[in-house]
C-alpha cells in the first residue's frame, strides 16, 4: 500500500551529540521525501557538529569526532535540507518529540525561520506505541518480517520508518490513508511548541504549561508582566520555542493597534 499524499512527505531522522533538544547537535541526518505519485528522493548528510560527541553517543550511532572533522556544518547544509523540506509534511520515528524539534532548533540557529505550523507531522512511533508498543526493529520486524541492519544508521531507520507506516496502514483498518488522520493520530501532545512549554487551552489560545504562570494566557503574562518575556528569552529554552513566544506577542500588539 502506498500513501495517500497531496503533497510531498519528507521522512526524517537524526543522529546527534546528545538528546537535549536546546543544546545538541545533529552528527547525521537522512531524508527520503515520497512525492504523491510515488516518486522517492533520499538523502544522507554527515554533519560537523561543532562540538565534541560524547563517547556514549558514539557508541549508539557509531559517528566519532574524526568522522566528521572534515564534514560541512549543520548551517553549511541548512539551505540543501531547507530546500528539501519546506513544501513537505514531515514523518519520524519519536520525530514530535525530538528529530522535529532539533531540527527547527538548528535551522533557526542558521537563520531559516522554519514554521512548522506549515507542516502536518506524523509519529510513526506514536502510532505504533498506540498499536503495539515496542521499538523500530521490534516495529520493523512485526510489521515487514524483516530484521533491521544497521539499526541507529540514519538511512536505514527513514527507510524502515517509511516501510513500517505503509504496512500499518495495511494491517490497521482504523488507520485512514490520509496525511492530516495520520497527523492527528500520532500526535501525543497539544502544544503551541514541540518541546511542550506552550499549550492550548479548552478555547484553542496558547497558555503557559510550567513555572508560575502555569496555565495562564500568554497573551496576558506577557502584558502584565514584560519582563519576564524578556527572561523567557535570555533563559536556556528552545530557540523555537521564543520565536512561538514572540509570534504571539507581536500578535497581540497588532492586535491592539
Amino acid at each position: 500500500m502506498e500513501l495517500n499524499l497531496k503533497k510531498p512527505i519528507c521522512f526524517f531522522d537524526l543522529e546527534t551529540t546528545g538528546i537535549k533538544v536546546a543544546t545538541d547537535r545533529i552528527v547525521e541526518i537522512a531524508i527520503l521525501k515520497i512525492y504523491p505519485n510515488g516518486n522517492k528522493e533520499s538523502h544522507t548528510w554527515r554533519v560537523n557538529p561543532e562540538m565534541p560527541i560524547p563517547k556514549e553517543s558514539s557508541q549508539i550511532h557509531g559517528i566519532t569526532n574524526e568522522m566528521v572533522a572534515n564534514e560541512p556544518t549543520f548551517k553549511q547544509l541548512a539551505p540543501k535540507v531547507y530546500n528539501l523540506i519546506k513544501d513537505s509534511d514531515l514523518a519520524g520515528f519519536n520525530s514530535n518529540r525530538f528529530d522535529i524539534p532539533l531540527l527547527a532548533e538548528e535551522l533557526l540557529r542558521a537563520e531559516i525561520d522554519f514554521d512548522l505550523k506549515k507542516a502536518l507531522a506524523i509519529d510513526v512511533q506514536t502510532i505504533f506505541h498506540k498499536m503495539e508498543k515496542r521499538t523500530l526493529e521490534a516495529a520493523y520486524k512485526f510489521y515487514c518480517n524483516q530484521d533491521l541492519t544497521n539499526a541507529h544508521s540514519a538511512a536505514a531507520d527513514t527507510h524502515a520508518t517509511y516501510e513500517v507506516l505503509k504496512a500499518q496502514l495495511k494491517k490497521y483498518d482504523a488507520l485512514e490513508n490520509d496525511v492530516n488522520f495520520l497527523a492527528t493520530f500520532s500526535s501525543h501532545r497539544n502544544h503551541a511548541d514541540f518541546a511542550g512549554f506552550i499549550s492550548y487551552n479548552e478555547d484553542g489560545a496558547e497558555i503557559f504549561s510550567f513555572g508560575k504562570y502555569k496555565n495562564k494566557l500568554v497573551t496576558e503574562v506577557l502584558e502584565k508582566d514584560s519582563g519576564y518575556f524578556g527572561w523567557l528569552l535570555n533563559a536556556d529554552f528552545p530557540l523555537y520555542t521564543k520565536q512561538v513566544l514572540t509570534r504571539i506577542r507581536l500578535q497581540s500588539l497588532n492586535t491592539k493597534i
